[in-house]
């Protein structure tokens, strides 16, 4: 795609937020129809598909966040000055055309867009089905809105295909794709990597860790748990696992207060033999397997481990390398345990439910990376760039 000047795109952000604002009662009964149509035996997706008036409001500030912030193409990485004469510039350029698959959440038909074509970049939004009128909606939005300042709609394209059709998409595409993020559930990050013919940056699988120390304050443990495990269970960044020091003081009188402060929030849980030495009518963990899975539910398994080292043993086999936190009073053990756990975000004596783009600074965000390339975390505005060397001569051969 052209590039364009920052006024350009500040201009179509404008006419996005302003119909956004302008259309928000046709966009909320959109949606209104999607939830009718849509059955709550999955909860967490059900929260997802949500676009009340909050919602789209945030929409609306994600838009202006982005617009305010610094154009990130055309900025200069390096710049070195060869022996030879040669005048070596690394700018960061747009990667061209990102496809992003995702399920249910209509604000990330909003973030989606407004970062790529931010960064010069052209979208195509394969939502999922049991959104399509709310995304049709939105996607209308960022037509006319285009339109408005003269420029071709093919900038922001909705993908209406069947799960077939989008196998038969990702192998064969019909035009150029530079890159795709899955932003989801396993089943569909593994499909898309299956299927795709390009680069692939994964997104979305959770399954966060947090280990208690012996040496934590263990009210700000409860209070830390809770928080990660109850107040968004549809999040990535949400809490399943919980690791605890078996030296820890007082253990079984712990172990009760955990059980019934979850129990509390109506999290059901699954323990290891050891805790259930303890925690006499909770079930066991079934089996191995349940250590990888990420519930999405109002559901965590508890476990004890001999020390930090062999949580982190355990974080490092089973998370989904998204968020992982320690709690505890000791510097030197933090500092080790954020040093050696493989997760995107570590966390000392705080919630895993930070890893968000707006809670870190970052803005909004296209999705929260668990590849190590090109980048980890939230992918928010900067990160939606790759790079291009610009060489000035004036002759030089290599000889």
């Amino acid at each position: 795609m052209k590039l364009l000047s920052t006024d350009i795109k500040n201009n179509v952000l404008k006419s996005v937020i302003r119909l956004l604002g302008e259309r928000k009662a046709e966009i909320i009964a959109a949606n209104k129809e999607d939830l009718e149509a849509f059955t709550k035996d999955d909860q967490a997706m059900y929260d997802r598909l949500v676009a009340d008036d909050k919602k789209v409001d945030g929409m609306i500030n994600s838009v202006r966040e982005v617009m305010e912030q610094e154009d990130p193409v055309g900025q200069v990485i390096s710049e070195v000055n060869r022996d030879n004469g040669l005048n070596i510039i690394n700018k960061t350029a747009p990667f061209g055309t990102i496809m992003i698959i995702y399920e249910s959440r209509p604000d990330v038909t909003v973030e989606a867009a407004v970062l790529a074509f931010k960064a010069n970049n052209k979208i195509l939004l394969k939502g999922g089905k049991e959104a399509i009128r709310s995304n049709e909606v939105l996607v209308d939005i960022w037509h006319q809105a285009l339109k408005e300042n003269e420029l071709p709609v093919d900038w922001v394209q909705l993908l209406k295909l069947n799960r077939t059709q989008t196998q038969e998409f990702l192998k064969n595409p019909p035009q150029k794709i530079d890159l795709i993020v899955p932003r989801g559930g396993e089943r569909l990050i593994a499909f898309v990597k299956e299927h795709a013919e390009c680069p692939v940056l994964v997104s979305g699988r959770g399954n966060n860790f947090i280990y208690v120390d012996r040496t934590a304050d263990w009210d700000e443990s409860i209070k830390v748990i809770l928080n990660a495990k109850t107040d968004k269970i549809s999040a990535c960044n949400a809490l399943d696992k919980i690791l605890i020091d078996k030296h820890i003081p007082e253990l079984e009188k712990k172990l009760v207060h955990l059980q019934k402060s979850l129990h509390e929030f109506n999290v059901s849980l699954l323990v290891d033999e050891q805790v259930q030495e303890t925690l006499k009518n909770e079930p066991l963990i079934p089996e191995e397997s349940t250590w990888y899975e990420e519930f999405l539910a109002l559901k965590a398994c508890i476990g004890l481990v001999e020390n930090e080292d062999e949580a982190i043993d355990k974080i490092n086999q089973y998370s989904g390398g998204h968020s992982s936190g320690i709690m505890t009073n000791d510097l030197t053990k933090a500092i080790g345990f954020m040093e050696q756990v493989d997760s995107g975000a570590v966390y000392h004596n705080a919630s895993t439910r930070f890893t968000d783009g707006g809670q870190m600074g970052v803005g909004a965000e296209l999705a929260i990376s668990t590849d190590k390339l090109h980048h980890r975390g939230p992918l928010g505005l900067k990160q939606l760039v790759t790079n291009k060397y610009y060489v000035f001569g004036t002759g030089q051969v290599r000889v």
